[in-house]
């Protein structure tokens, strides 16, 4: 078995590619009209489980876990301990990990959202400024 330091590095390594599939599937504009069918079926679907399936796709927190799985089964990465208990503690480990990747990003994108805001009301400051002192 690796060292802990080994393990841990991979874990924080394997949480970026599940937060970069899970934020994109859930939130970028490239999945908006699959995501808005899934969105609306969520809703609108009489079966329990259909409805949960199609949240699934809309829910970065959900659908982590299920990026996740995929990833685990492709890597076998286990953290801990080398049978099923390995699994399970790298399974959450891992969603874990990639939930605060997509938490730091969201706050990140939001920071440069509002910087680009202010600076576009600045601009806009600045034009009716100089607009009012050329008609003076």
């Amino acid at each position: 078995m690796e060292s802990l330091y080994e393990q841990l590095l991979w874990l924080f390594i394997l949480a970026i590619p599940v937060a970069c599939i899970a934020w994109t599937v859930t939130h970028e504009e490239i999945f908006k009209e699959p995501r808005d069918y899934c969105v609306k079926k969520s809703k609108e679907c009489h079966k329990l489980v259909e409805r949960k399936f199609f949240y699934l796709f809309t829910c970065e927190y959900c659908f982590s876990h299920y990026i996740t799985a995929i990833i685990l089964i492709i890597t076998n990465y286990q953290l801990l301990f080398e049978d099923w208990r390995g699994y399970l503690i790298s399974f959450f480990a891992v969603v874990f990990i990639a939930n605060v990747y997509m938490s730091l990003f969201a706050l990140l994108r939001q920071n440069l959202k509002v910087e680009i805001i202010a600076a576009k009301l600045k601009e806009d400051k600045l034009k009716e400024e100089k607009e009012s002192e050329s008609q003076e």
